[in-house]
């Protein structure tokens, strides 16, 4: 008999983010996901109930699985991302509950960065609002190749199909707009569950899959040995001892693609090449290794090599370069300034640099440039130009997410200033640049 534990291991795993406005009901949706899949521990259920009781509330409080904080409990709302696991016999999930607020905006850029899914909520009483937009910009700005429109409180519009398809047009004409390759409507209730775990009853009209099911059934990709092969140094090891008195290895998490034995790569950033003469994984030497396993890389060579290079191969190695131009989302409360000094954290390399131009910053509403911002403020998207003191190997966003992304951090106090992707975005497209070109290949988003 197959175990529970063998049935899970043979299941797909999807991360998806939630996001949406103030009281659209993101807590109380993933509360009733929780609950109507049976994931959620008797205890747990227990503990809402009498939490929910000590309010005045006769029925459990669903949001209150999620919202762990005391001071998101006492005023009902999300504050920090909270994390949730879960599985049904067809999939296993990490769930990121974000916060609706503006000035939690920055809290979903940490949600969705690692998100194959997104599910935006939408109050049916208020439509799309901005911050609507702004998740949805989120979302398209990091990506995410599955966006799900939960149009919620159906109920409290006595269900009318009408509302549902005037929501769903608007938003699906703008995240299409900003290039998100597939959008999936549904009307739902997260309180009394319509639409969520079980079909509506109320909504004969809709004939699409339910919240869950849509979950459980999206496709998903995990191959990133397909992808461009990418090691960044994380430590260099020598124990010097007798066994071992001339080991010298490279260890980190392959970020993406195949590395093999005899296979040429180059060393960057100073663009020495060599070739592969061992790995090493779990204490056994292994003839070739995929992402993102945690091995040791063994050179022919002996060359400089320390922590924060990244080694790749010779004939398809990404562009070293100290001028990085990107698109941002500033998550700090102090404003990111031209000619600011910073400094740049890329996978395992920190340098510093400076802040040499604020190009633009958009406007949500029609997605526009405002041009020469001069500065960027908390939850601004917008285009950088950074310089660095030390030469940076960068790809593209849209073909890495491990090696196309970057921080920016306050030097003095190690803040985190900025949320930085690479290459091509929708803004890029949108502003006319010389990245809009790329737009077409990028359009599956496919890494």
């Amino acid at each position: 008999m197959t175990t529970t534990t063998e049935q899970l291991s043979a299941t797909t795993l999807l991360r998806f983010a939630t996001a949406g406005s103030v009281d659209d009901g993101k807590s109380t949706l993933v509360g009733r996901l929780l609950h109507d899949s049976k994931s959620v521990l008797t205890d747990q259920l227990e503990a809402v109930a009498l939490a929910s009781t000590n309010r005045g509330q006769e029925a459990p409080d669903l949001a209150l699985l999620t919202d762990g904080l005391r001071a998101e409990r006492e005023q009902g709302i999300t504050i920090d991302v909270a994390y949730r696991y879960f599985a049904t016999p067809r999939r296993r999930f990490i769930l990121a509950d974000t916060p609706g607020h503006v000035q939690y905006t920055r809290n979903m850029v940490t949600g969705a960065s690692t998100a194959e899914l997104a599910v935006v909520l939408v109050d049916a009483r208020n439509g799309v609002v901005e911050q609507t937009r702004r998740h949805a910009a989120v979302a398209a700005l990091l990506r995410v190749p599955h966006v799900v429109l939960a149009v919620n409180k159906m109920d409290l519009v006595d269900y009318a199909e009408p509302v549902f398809a005037s929501i769903a047009e608007e938003f699906t004409a703008y995240a299409a707009s900003l290039g998100v390759p597939e959008i999936t409507a549904i009307p739902i209730s997260a309180l009394a569950g319509d639409n969520v775990v079980e079909p509506s009853a109320h909504m004969d009209w809709y004939g699409g899959p339910t919240v869950l099911e849509h979950l459980e059934t999206v496709p998903v990709s995990h191959d990133l040995t397909a992808c461009h092969a990418r090691f960044p140094v994380q430590y260099v090891i020598r124990p010097q001892t007798a066994e071992n008195p001339d080991y010298r290895g490279y260890a980190g998490q392959i970020a993406a693609g195949v590395f093999r034995v005899g296979e040429t790569v180059s060393v960057l950033p100073s663009g020495r090449t060599t070739t592969i003469e061992g790995i090493d994984a779990l204490g056994e030497s292994v003839e070739l290794a995929w992402a993102p396993q945690s091995v040791t890389l063994r050179l022919a060579d002996d060359i400089d090599v320390s922590r924060g290079d990244l080694i790749a191969p010779a004939d398809d190695a990404p562009a070293v370069t100290q001028d990085v131009e990107a698109t941002v989302c500033h998550v700090a409360d102090q404003p990111l300034t031209v000619g600011q000094r910073v400094l740049l954290k890329h996978t395992t390399r920190t340098v510093k640099a400076i802040v040499k131009d604020i190009p633009s910053r958009l406007t949500l509403d029609d997605l526009s440039q405002h041009p020469a911002p001069g500065r960027l403020v908390a939850n601004d998207i917008g285009r950088v130009v950074v310089r660095t003191a030390e030469p940076l190997a960068l790809d593209g966003y849209a073909d890495s997410r491990r090696t196309g992304s970057f921080l920016l951090i306050d030097p003095a106090d190690g803040t985190t200033l900025t949320a930085g992707m690479t290459g091509a975005s929708f803004a890029a497209a949108h502003d006319g640049g010389t990245d809009a070109d790329t737009s077409a290949e990028d359009a599956e988003w496919d890494f």
